[in-house]
């Protein structure tokens, strides 16, 4: 466990370097966040919606926020995955999975902190109906930060998943691609789930992909009450230990036969 302790606090360390390319990215996410909140202002003057655009303001500022949270992936293993060099690592006397499990989760972590503290405090000075709102409760903000671990648990997962298949494709593009498209669709970063139909509601926020941050944004902002909260963190914890579980068995399958390319 120390091992893995180690490898989770150096990479905390090597994200807090990357200042430059966080300044970018918080200037980005503020701009899509402001762009994304004038177009549902432009859609709530021409047909009144059945949720505020208080919190529909709220939904997406959560999401940009946290975006770095679902897009982060860790190109040193993809590197290593195309030029043969993750021979070395298979070496190493620990849990390949767990050992990049707590890498890329360290960077997910620190790279949402770094741009997602400084827009919220941005989002809250906005003006109301264009900026962030406060919890529905101190209750709902406890349970929604919660959730939010559990949904970081499950984005770690989800990402060790595509790299199992990056190991047998050497290609990590095309998972990738299918991946984020997934997770922007479904985790509501494109569109609030809240806006779509009932019916599909009853589908999309069972999926793993609303557990990462659709699930903590309900919470947060008293969507979701506080007795339904059991069934949402029980519902993340049985998709976190269903793809942790996943992702482990396709490494040790990928262990078995593996096809190392370079030199």
């Amino acid at each position: 466990m120390r091992a893995y302790l180690s490898v989770f606090q150096m990479r905390l360390k090597m994200e807090l370097q990357y200042r430059g390319a966080m300044l970018g990215g918080i200037l980005c996410q503020m701009f899509f966040g402001i762009v994304l909140v004038a177009l549902y202002h432009a859609l709530y003057e021409s047909k009144a919606q059945g949720m505020p655009i208080e919190q529909v303001s709220t939904y997406v500022w959560l999401q940009q926020a946290f975006f770095r949270m679902m897009v982060a992936t860790d190109p040193d293993l993809n590197d290593k995955i195309k030029n043969g060099s993750i021979a070395y690592d298979l070496c190493r006397p620990v849990n390949m999975y767990m050992f990049y499990y707590m890498r890329v989760g360290a960077q997910k972590l620190m790279g949402s902190l770094m741009r997602g503290i400084p827009m919220l405090i941005v989002a809250f000075l906005l003006p109301k109906g264009w900026g962030m709102t406060l919890p529905a409760s101190a209750g709902g903000l406890i349970l929604g930060l919660l959730a939010l671990i559990l949904g970081l648990i499950c984005m770690c997962a989800l990402e060790n998943i595509t790299m199992a298949f990056t190991m047998r494709t050497l290609d990590p593009r095309g998972m990738q691609s299918l991946l984020n498209l997934l997770m922007v669709t479904l985790s509501g970063n494109l569109l609030p789930l809240t806006l779509f139909p009932d019916s599909w509601q009853k589908v999309i926020t069972r999926l793993p992909y609303a557990q990462l941050l659709d699930a903590p944004i309900r919470l947060y902002s008293g969507e979701y009450l506080p007795s339904e909260a059991p069934v949402i963190l029980l519902r993340q914890v049985g998709w976190a230990v269903a793809l942790i579980l996943t992702g482990m068995w396709l490494w040790s399958k990928n262990k078995k036969k593996m096809i190392i390319q370079g030199g």
